[in-house]
Parts: C-alpha cells; sequence; structure tokens
C-alpha cells in the first residue's frame, strides 16, 4: 500500500532501546521528536521530521509508570495527526490496563476499553500489539488490530535450552489454552495448578494437577507482575517432585515485592522478553534471561506498510 515510501517509526520514552531494535531490523532507524515534560510535569510532545502523507508507527509500551506512557502515546498519536501523517499504527508491546477487561463488581470501569477508546480518539488507524491479557480487548477497538504472540520466540529458547524431560504448566485455570499450545510445540505434558483460598485473608493453596514427578518444570503466563502466585506454583510443584522450575513469561511486569521474591524462590531461570524494559534490580538478579521480539515485531510492522498478510506471524 505504501511501498514508494518507508514507514517512519517513532518512539516515546517507555521502551526506546526496543524500538531502536525494531528499527534497525527493518533496515532504518527511529525517526527524530522531542518527548519531554514541561516544568508542571505535562508531556511535550514535538515531531523533527515531515511526515505528512506517511506511513507512521509510534512504539510505546504502556507498562509503568502506566499512566505517563499512555498520555505520551495519545499525545504523540494526536501530534502526528495535526502533522499530517496518511496513516498512524499504535505499536503497544504492552497494553496497560490490560486485566481490566471486564466488571468484577457492581461499581467498577472497564478500563481496558477506555484505553481502546482513547488511542482511536487520538487518531490512531490501527493497533498492533503483543500477548493481550485477555484476547477479547481486540473488540474493544473500532480499528483494527493485530495481536502478535511472543510463543515463537519463547519455544525456541526453550527448545534449545531445555529440550529434554520437560513439563509445561499454567498456574492458573485461566492459562491452560496458552499452556497446552505451549506443551504442543515443544512435545511434551502439561499440568495445571488450581488455586484456591479456603477463607478470607488466608494463605493460597495449590493444588496440582497432574504427575509432574520427575520434570522439569515450565509454568507458561502472559505476565508476571508481584510474583506471589507463580513463587507458590513453584514451591508447589517442588513438593510434587519437579526436579527444576523455570518461569517463562512475555512481559516482565516485576512490581513491588516481585524481584524479592523470584531471587529467594526456587525458581531457577525465568525467561522474559523485551517487551517492558528491565528494571537494575531485575537485571542485577542474574536469574532473569531476556529475549527480544523486535525481529517479530518488526516484520509485523513491514508487512502492515506494504500490505502483506500478518496472519502467518499469528501463531
Amino acid at each position: 500500500m505504501y511501498e514508494t515510501k518507508y514507514p517512519l517509526v517513532f518512539s516515546g520514552n517507555a521502551n526506546f532501546k526496543l524500538a531502536e531494535e525494531i528499527a534497525q531490523t527493518m533496515g532504518t532507524k527511529v525517526s527524530e521528536a522531542t518527548v519531554k515534560r514541561f516544568s508542571d510535569g505535562e508531556t511535550r510532545v514535538e515531531v523533527l521530521e515531515n511526515v505528512r502523507g506517511r506511513d507512521v508507527f509510534v512504539i510505546q509500551p504502556t507498562s509503568q509508570p502506566a499512566n505517563e506512557n499512555l498520555m505520551e502515546l495519545l499525545i504523540m498519536i494526536d501530534c502526528m495527526n495535526r502533522a499530517s501523517a496518511d496513516r498512524i499504527t499504535a505499536v503497544i508491546p504492552y497494553y496497560g490496563y490490560a486485566r481490566q477487561d471486564r466488571k468484577v463488581s457492581p461499581r467498577t470501569p472497564i478500563s481496558s476499553k477506555l484505553v481502546a477508546d482513547l488511542v482511536v480518539a487520538a487518531g490512531a488507524d490501527r493497533v498492533l500489539t503483543m500477548d493481550l491479557h485477555a484476547g477479547q480487548i481486540q473488540g474493544f477497538f473500532s480499528k483494527p488490530v493485530d495481536h502478535l504472540y511472543a510463543k515463537p520466540v519463547l519455544i525456541e529458547y526453550l527448545q534449545k535450552e531445555l529440550k529434554d524431560n520437560l513439563i509445561v504448566v499454567t498456574p492458573d485455570a485461566g492459562g491452560a489454552e496458552r499452556a497446552r499450545s505451549y506443551a504442543k510445540l515443544l512435545g511434551c505434558p502439561m499440568a495445571l495448578i488450581d488455586k484456591r483460598r479456603d477463607k478470607p485473608n488466608s494463605s493460597d493453596v495449590m493444588h496440582v494437577i497432574g504427575e509432574v514427578k520427575g520434570y522439569r518444570a515450565v509454568i507458561i503466563d502472559d505476565i508476571i507482575d508481584t510474583a506471589g502466585t507463580i513463587v507458590k506454583a513453584a514451591s508447589a510443584l517442588i513438593e510434587h517432585g519437579a526436579t527444576e522450575i523455570y518461569a517463562c513469561c512475555t512481559h516482565p511486569v516485576f512490581s513491588g515485592p516481585a524481584i524479592s521474591r523470584l531471587k529467594e524462590s526456587q525458581i531457577k531461570e525465568v525467561i522474559v522478553t523485551n517487551t517492558i524494559p528491565l528494571t537494575d534490580a531485575a537485571k542485577e538478579m542474574g536469574k532473569i534471561k531476556e529475549l527480544s521480539v523486535a525481529k517479530l515485531l518488526g516484520e509485523a510492522i513491514n508487512r502492515i506498510h506494504s500490505g502483506d498478510s500478518v496472519s502467518s506471524l499469528f501463531v
């Protein structure tokens, strides 16, 4: 569709390193823009290149600080729109507020729908994202959404480094479909952890469903936030005879006590992608293996730009 001119890739401050890697895989560079703060904390954006009539991609995960990064994304999209960009794609490697995708009690918001409305209202013509916490969030947008999965990147590493005597484990029933697809590709069995709380303010009780004795267990999830569930799951698996525990996720949110919990846990290695930049504490922990999704996102951007099919990347 836009073969005559190469796509323009811009980035906010949330994960500039990933944007640089994506641009490099595409054979280009991140286009110049100023994304800073006024003295009162308001976001200031100025595009330093001509975007009139161009195909523009704005790369910005809405990870912590979520509200600041979200506002940067919205203001950058609005800026591109007012600068007469022909098409604007919001590339959101990590979609924040995704866990607020439904009303969990009578007087609560559906914040992930609100964020989708804001992105569209700002002027985005389409969205490219990765491993949404809930797939139905795609339907919250009134614009096209390309939903990629980090699975090819994670599977490649697992097949190379942990190929023998594996069992894939989901830390809750909601992740069973994800774990099943990983187990199928790895050619290994699957187990499930049933988490129950017998009464308020009591500790979670982990019931392991499936035989894990003698296996190297890989716990698969989309997000590790405070790491409470995944650390308890690891302890339960060890109690049931698993020989080694690995944790694997797309989005390393790592908030609150996550780093200290993972450091003190029985998890041997935590395998993550770079949708969210790691903190210095996470890098220094020594248990984190970070894999890049830049090539996958770069390929998707090239295909969207040229009008080619992206469906083969949805695995």
